[in-house]
């Protein structure tokens, strides 16, 4: 069967993550949501995005496809369904298409048309950015259970010290010692080639990805996700990190999701509650407004190839584009457009050929290459976000 993964009606809902990548390319939990699929079904999967999207993540298109919106996640339950559609079956969860199996693809699909099988099962989907954070601790657990099942772990070092044993698994080639972790509030999963430097603090549900790094003397708190070949350091909370970025030194990131190639500069901190404990809100990008959360703890958003100076403060509910440079004294506005230069003194315009000669180097020093179809999406989106800023140049 071919399985297609669409963005669904939470694209821009999602963004600045989904201004680089489809939403199936999200990471929440152990996996992005595309691995959780494919590992689910025992397949691979394609990719119906937008347009400037399509180049790096195509789409294959056959005589039979069943489509699925990327901004559900599946379990085992739900996985079972999706493979068993039959031509002209959708399955629904209330009024949202969870996938369809069509053998004609079209851009506006008549489901009057399909046999309608209602979903009533519990299922995590992400509608906003903040579920990245906020559902991550359920989606560690899904992914934890489905990942270690009737697996063994790498043994736990004698010189960890440990609670709730039962709840942490280790993959091949990890290594940690005289850390303290403790799985007794969510498992501990730590992936293949991974560290967790001497002295570090964690506290579950947390996911080390492949590769990744916890440095010296970290402190940890669940529910967080460090994405494969990321660096983290100091104090974290319940947050997200992509691939490819750093968070590698003291200060505070706090309910808050960075995406790939970040960096955030020593000592710098993210508020992540307002002093008068209200609601937090984030810039919403299609009402192009600041929108209501419902959440009391919500901190930084950032997306693709941003980064941050030393000391650096990010007010509550900050939302940082895509390629910004933020640095000086003071707090930044919580709404930072894609390709920003600047800081609490105002901001000028990042242009594409400085912040390709910077994403090269960066993306070089882990041996991957800054390739035209790269350039390409980000050059359509400086185009995208010229609206937001303001026209002098850097």
């Amino acid at each position: 069967m071919n399985y297609i993964l669409f963005d669904g009606p939470a694209r821009t809902a999602l963004l600045p993550f989904t201004f680089t990548r489809p939403v199936a390319d999200i990471l929440i939990g152990i996996l992005t949501i595309r691995e959780k699929w494919e590992r689910h079904l025992g397949s691979t999967t394609t990719t119906l995005t937008e347009e400037y999207l399509s180049e790096k993540y195509p789409m294959v298109e056959m005589e039979d496809n069943v489509m699925i919106n990327a901004s559900y996640l599946p379990n085992p339950s739900l996985a079972e369904l999706v493979s068993n559609l039959e031509p002209n079956q959708a399955l629904f969860k209330g009024d949202d298409v969870i996938a369809f199996y069509t053998q004609e693809l079209q851009e506006e699909v008549d489901f009057d048309q399909y046999e309608i099988i209602d979903y009533k099962e519990d299922c995590l989907f992400i509608a906003n950015t903040w579920d990245i954070f906020s559902k991550n601790d359920a989606a560690i657990r899904e992914d934890f259970e489905f990942l270690t099942e009737d697996r063994k772990s790498q043994p736990i070092p004698a010189s960890v010290n440990v609670i709730s044993p039962e709840n942490i698994f280790i993959e091949e080639g990890a290594k940690l010692e005289f850390v303290t972790l403790n799985a007794s509030t969510g498992p501990i999963y730590i992936g293949r080639d991974s560290e967790i430097m001497e002295g570090s603090v964690i506290r579950g549900p947390f996911a080390l990805c492949e590769h990744a790094r916890v440095k010296l003397s970290a402190k940890i708190y669940g529910a967080t996700t460090v994405g494969s070949y990321s660096v983290v350091g100091g104090e974290i909370n319940n947050s997200v990190l992509f691939s490819h970025s750093n968070k590698g030194h003291d200060g505070f990131l706090g309910n808050s999701v960075l995406g790939e190639w970040c960096n955030i500069g020593a000592d710098s901190n993210n508020s992540n509650l307002k002093n008068n404990y209200e609601e937090v809100k984030l810039w919403n990008y299609d009402k192009e407004s600041f929108t209501k959360t419902g959440l009391q703890f919500c901190g930084l958003m950032m997306g693709d190839h941003s980064k941050c100076g030393i000391n650096t403060m990010f007010n509550t509910g900050t939302v940082v584009g895509v390629s910004s440079n933020i640095f000086g004294s003071g707090f930044p506005r919580n709404f930072i457009p894609s390709f920003s230069w600047g800081g609490a003194t105002g901001f000028t315009t990042y242009i594409t050929k400085k912040a390709f000669e910077t994403a090269r180097i960066v993306m070089s020093r882990r041996n991957v290459a800054f390739d035209e179809k790269e350039a390409r999406i980000l050059e359509h989106i400086f185009e995208e976000s010229k609206q937001w800023r303001k026209d002098t140049v850097v």
